[in-house]
């Protein structure tokens, strides 16, 4: 395969010396009981094909042992499921992958892209509204990638009823917080974010944290042009975004469990969201 496009391949399942380089540190094990008949390697594979398949939990391809049973029961990959999302594992295994990027070199944080993206709720649950723009009901988030499409922070999640601006505010702490944790110097970088997000507020919070806003002017229905300086604005720059934040949300749609949402419960729906942004950073390093 070539090497551009051996980058590209999202993997779906990791090999042993990938799950325990990658995740094994990172996951809480039981601190009593019996010891597991199958190896925790195999436990978070059946989680990937989850999110990757987009069947219910029931609905799972599980393998048969000698006597034709199967060798796990579903639900108890959901409780392992459901123990380390509340563990806090998954979003730790997620700032590993964006330490392993820096470390290899592989992050480029000149410019970072953000953006949202709304997932329609079928079956209901929390954290949930009505978006009259897309015409669905469902949830948003507010992602950051860098220019190799390597998602870089933990997102923000609302309602798909709220307005995307006041959740730059929120975001901006995240991608400062785990840049501090990894040892990324975002000085100086610029911070491009399409019309939605183009207000003082915005601005403000984004040069306090020593990034440069690049922002696409919203007119807002202006009859004339808006007195005054004109903001910092680099066309060229704006249009990369259709090359990595907009493939970044491509290559999430591979993975069938975040096409729509299902879970009622919005932690286990964002718990799958992380797995899938990890995965995609992996990319370079989980070739099976």
């Amino acid at each position: 395969m070539p090497k551009s496009q051996q980058l590209q391949s999202i993997p779906t399942k990791l090999s042993v010396e990938q799950f325990q380089q990658f995740v094994l540190p990172h996951l809480t094990a039981r601190s009593r009981g019996p010891a597991p008949k199958l190896p925790t390697h195999t436990v978070f594979n059946y989680i990937l094909q989850a999110l990757y398949l987009g069947c219910p939990w029931k609905e799972l391809p599980i393998r048969r042992d000698r006597d034709g049973r199967p060798e796990i029961h579903c639900t108890r990959i959901y409780r392992a499921f459901r123990k380390w999302e509340a563990d806090g594992c998954f979003e730790a295994i997620f700032a590993e992958s964006v330490a392993t990027l820096h470390q290899a070199d592989l992050l480029d944080t000149a410019v970072i892209h953000g953006d949202g993206t709304t997932t329609a709720a079928k079956k209901g649950g929390d954290n949930i509204g009505f978006n009259g723009h897309k015409k669905m009901k469902g949830d948003k988030i507010v992602v950051f990638c860098d220019r190799r499409c390597n998602v870089i922070a933990p997102f923000v999640s609302a309602p798909g009823n709220r307005n995307e601006s006041p959740l730059l505010r929120e975001a901006l702490p995240l991608v400062t917080r785990i840049a501090d944790a990894v040892g990324l110097d975002l000085k100086g970088t610029i911070v491009s974010l399409d019309g939605v997000y183009d207000c003082r507020v915005n601005r403000k919070s984004i040069f306090n944290r020593g990034m440069i806003p690049n922002i696409n002017a919203n007119p807002r229905g202006r009859k004339t042009a808006k007195r005054g300086r004109k903001p910092i604005f680099n066309a060229a720059i704006f249009k990369e975004r259709f090359h990595t934040i907009e493939r970044v949300f491509g290559w999430e749609d591979k993975f069938r469990r975040l096409l729509l949402r299902f879970e009622r419960l919005s932690q286990l729906h964002y718990a799958f969201k992380v797995l899938a942004y990890t995965m995609i950073n992996l990319r370079y390093f989980c070739q099976v």
